[in-house]
């Protein structure tokens, strides 16, 4: 059973989650506003947050921010905000996906299993994924360079796991969006070369001098393992 914390105003619409959820199978806890929501995320622990955009006591961009200081909860926003400054914002922010209103409970439903699958929160065998000195484990969300820990935010490591996954091949922003943010948004891939900056800081590279991720011109970034010369994998 899947526990979603449903923080939304909407007396209909939190209903009708609410009814839809538990119908499905899923514990629902309800908040109608962001401070009461993040009181009961850190006391019920949910799997999934579902959070609206438009609270009547903090805007839901803050509580996205909040929730990210103390907990790493995949968050879904749900708003009637359906323009890409709004999107990216809740992107960056630290929400997961993003859904327009009006939508419909299997959207929802099938959005919060995608989530699920995505973050690792279901049982699974995937076993750490290693290129060159970099180690990546899904099951604790840990990874390590030359057995130095190293300090991840929630999409860095995400970034770093769909990239090393699929070593070799050259992936693109737009997949890279839809894949570690699932959104295709236009205008996003700024966010992507941000994250990819970040990371590469991280693993003690340049774009100008990488080792382990290498931009593709005009096409993407390919992971490969460094040689010992310091050359390409």
């Amino acid at each position: 059973m899947t526990s979603i914390l449903v923080v939304e105003d909407d007396t209909a619409i939190r209903g009708a989650l609410s009814r839809g959820l538990t119908e499905r199978g899923h514990a629902v806890t309800l908040a109608t506003a962001g401070l009461n929501g993040l009181e009961l995320l850190l006391s019920a622990r949910p799997d999934v947050v579902l959070l609206d955009l438009g609270l009547p006591d903090v805007d839901g961009l803050q509580v996205i921010s909040m929730i990210r200081a103390v907990d790493a909860t995949p968050i879904i926003v749900i708003t009637a905000r359906d323009d890409d400054e709004a999107l990216v914002k809740a992107l960056d922010a630290g929400a997961d996906d993003f859904v327009s209103k009006p939508f419909s409970l299997p959207q929802i439903d099938a959005r919060i299993r995608a989530i699920l699958r995505r973050g690792g929160t279901a049982p699974g065998d995937a076993q750490p994924i290693v290129v060159g000195g970099l180690s990546i484990d899904p099951r604790t969300r840990t990874a390590s360079l030359d057995d130095r820990a190293l300090e991840l935010s929630r999409k860095e490591f995400d970034l770093l796991l769909v990239l090393a996954s699929r070593v070799g091949e050259v992936i693109t922003k737009r997949e890279l969006l839809a894949e570690v943010w699932q959104q295709g948004y236009g205008g996003g891939e700024r966010t992507v070369d941000v994250h990819l900056s970040w990371l590469r800081r991280k693993l003690g590279e340049t774009a100008a001098e990488p080792r382990y991720l290498h931009t593709v011109r005009g096409v993407g970034v390919r992971m490969v393992a460094p040689r010992p010369n310091g050359g390409d994998g």
